[in-house]
């Protein structure tokens, strides 16, 4: 053999293996790693090749999985506007709709007398009993009080729109000076996409102003060019209560436009238990917008056992500013001009009640504040302020959300059974349909052979294949609960459409009604499956989240759980826990830190949806590998 023979089959023995070493990749059960990721960064991708993405409702969380803490910056974008002339839109930060009801005043009276009756039955911790403090005693000072000029210049300015950028975001978009042609948008609200009939309001503009927003994010903060987005993968922290056409659209928008190489969903929940070292928890994540309660057991998203009951409470810290914002005009309030429809008196309004407000009883009586106002183009003002109990009765509110005055909004949500998908043909509602079919040829076949001779397997098979389906998809549960009857009693499975019936009216019912924070824990941690569970629930509430951030938070939600919680376990519950600050960690940052700590696991090799599955099977994929039920 000559020696160019020999190297042409040298080369088609190379080529044999290459197109061997392929129908193995292809043949092979485990995740397709993208060809664009080099061999010698398959190991270092599962740290600094990893980015988390927490997205809020006010702040985007954003970093690479070995940073120590994230970037925060608030989640807003102002877009130019196309044409001349064109109205402008602004979100709404503070204001929201059921405020301006005729019952709102009343309701909101008659929420403050149960806070004050609240305040004056504990005692103090020497024993007293905590006497009251009537606006009326600050008012008239307050009324009298000036603005003293510290600077004839606050040294803040508007937003630079000269070079008539199409976009800013974050801290640029908040300083958008209002004459401006911009409109302002908060992609998320309350924990979903911010989808309403005004300009920009669409799935599709909202989608627009998630993907820009990221993708300034990681190009300005993480420095990493958005070509490169091929080399990294993503872990995106969805909410406990979720949607899933807008999980989905997300997950594509990452994977599909922005060119991330894989992705790993999970909820926001069970990443809080990660970033703070716990295996069970009741997590109680009181956000700006929105407040969720959820019992996480062994770090695990099992139907019956992780998520024993889910709810999703449509209010948050910045309804504790509004309210704060009323109870302080009760007082005087000395900066007559403020305006909740300005984005810069809302920051000052959530600034002061974070300085301001507190859960400790033993502080009482009147006390005299100073606070500044540093806006655009305007001098910066010192004011007087004179405030009593204003400053508890505020955070008190989310234990008594009567008292936010919102009449006619759904303010307790659960999770929704999904429409179906195209994508996803076999689906809850598939299997659902499915089992009854089973159901009723096993009987059928079970009734022909009790006519004839016994024999033959298939009706057990048909049997058992019905009892597995009805394990997986019990038929009146809701997708994301444990225990229906926590919401309504009786035996569903004899009567499955009168069962449904009254489910779906139970739950119109449970959702109209304003759940406080320590109802909806009580009632979160009662519907766990076992009372083991419901133990270790009650020895370990986890506060994580910005909207609880008060002074003695931690002992004045134990208080309440205690008071509360069953007798017959405040027998057996050795100790009632609240933990508020985990490894000494703030609270607003445990979330995205679990996800972080995620993206290190084993396991978590798993659950990774690469681009070119998603681009092949779609929302399949998320049945197939979230690690929750999907």
């Amino acid at each position: 053999m000559t020696q160019a023979e020999k190297g042409e089959t040298a080369a088609e023995n190379g080529k044999d293996k290459e197109r061997d070493k392929e129908k193995e990749q292809r043949g092979a059960k485990r995740p397709i790693v993208p060809a664009a990721v080099p061999d010698s960064l398959q190991e270092q991708i599962q740290s600094n090749f990893i980015v988390v993405i927490h997205p809020g409702s006010m702040t985007l969380r954003i970093g690479r999985a070995t940073d120590t803490l994230p970037v925060s910056i608030p989640h807003i974008i102002a877009r130019r506007h196309k044409q001349q002339g064109q109205p402008t839109y602004k979100d709404s930060w503070l204001l929201r709709e059921g405020l301006n009801k005729p019952e709102s005043t009343e309701q909101r009276q008659n929420g403050l007398k149960m806070v004050d009756q609240a305040i004056w039955s504990k005692k103090m911790s020497n024993g007293v009993r905590r006497i009251p403090v009537s606006p009326d005693q600050a008012r008239s000072y307050n009324r009298q009080m000036r603005p003293a000029i510290l600077d004839h210049s606050s040294g803040i300015k508007w937003t630079n729109t000269a070079h008539h950028p199409e976009y800013v975001i974050g801290e640029e978009a908040l300083y958008v000076n209002p004459l401006d042609c911009y409109n302002v948008h908060g992609p998320i609200r309350r924990g979903q996409l911010n989808l309403h009939s005004g300009p920009g309001g669409s799935l599709t503009a909202v989608l627009a102003d998630v993907e820009v927003i990221w993708s300034y994010a990681i190009q300005k903060y993480l420095e990493i060019p958005l070509k490169d987005l091929k080399y990294y993968r993503c872990i995106l922290l969805i909410p406990d209560i979720y949607n899933k056409q807008h999980v989905k659209e997300i997950v594509n928008m990452i994977l599909m436009k922005m060119g991330f190489s894989g992705i790993v969903v999970h909820q926001e929940s069970v990443c809080a238990t990660f970033g703070s070292g716990l295996g069970s928890a009741c997590v109680v994540d009181v956000g700006d917008q929105k407040t969720s309660v959820c019992c996480v057991e062994d770090g695990v998203s099992h139907r019956n056992t992780s998520f024993c009951f889910r709810l999703c409470l449509a209010y948050g810290g910045s309804d504790v500013s509004r309210c704060f914002y009323w109870l302080m005009q009760r007082a005087g309030f000395p900066y007559r001009e403020c305006q909740l429809a300005k984005k810069t008196d809302c920051l000052l309004l959530q600034h002061l009640k974070e300085t301001f407000c507190h859960l400790d009883q033993d502080l009482s009586g009147l006390k005299d504040h100073e606070f500044q106002v540093r806006h655009p183009d305007s001098p910066a003002l010192l004011y007087q302020l004179r405030l009593g109990d204003e400053k508890l009765q505020a955070p008190m509110v989310l234990f008594y959300p009567a008292t936010f005055g919102i009449v006619g909004q759904k303010m307790t949500s659960l999770q929704q059974r999904s429409q179906g998908d195209p994508e996803d043909p076999h689906d809850e509602h598939y299997l659902l349909a499915t089992q009854s079919k089973q159901e009723q040829t096993a009987k059928a076949t079970a009734d022909r052979k009790s006519m004839s001779k016994p024999g033959g397997f298939e009706g057990d098979l048909r049997g058992q294949s019905a009892s597995i389906a009805e394990n997986l998809y019990p038929p009146e549960m809701e997708l994301g609960t444990s225990h229906s009857d926590c919401i309504i009693g009786g035996n569903e499975s004899e009567e499955p459409l009168t069962a449904h019936m009254s489910r779906k009216t139970a739950i119109s019912q449970f959702e109209g009604k304003a759940l406080g924070l320590d109802k909806a824990i009580l009632h979160s941690i009662d519907c766990c499956a076992s009372d083991d569970t419901k133990k270790k629930m009650y020895s370990s509430i986890l506060v994580v989240g910005g909207g609880l951030m008060f002074h003695k938070a931690q002992e004045f939600l134990q208080h309440r759980i205690l008071n509360k919680m069953p007798p017959s376990f405040r027998r057996v519950v050795e100790n009632v826990e609240v933990i508020t600050r985990p490894k000494d960690m703030d609270p607003r940052l445990i979330a995205w830190k679990g996800g972080a700590v995620l993206a290190c696991l084993d396991t978590t090799q798993e659950l990774w949806i690469y681009q070119r599955e998603w681009q092949r099977f779609g929302a399949r994929m998320l049945r197939e590998r979230a690690a929750f039920v999907w």
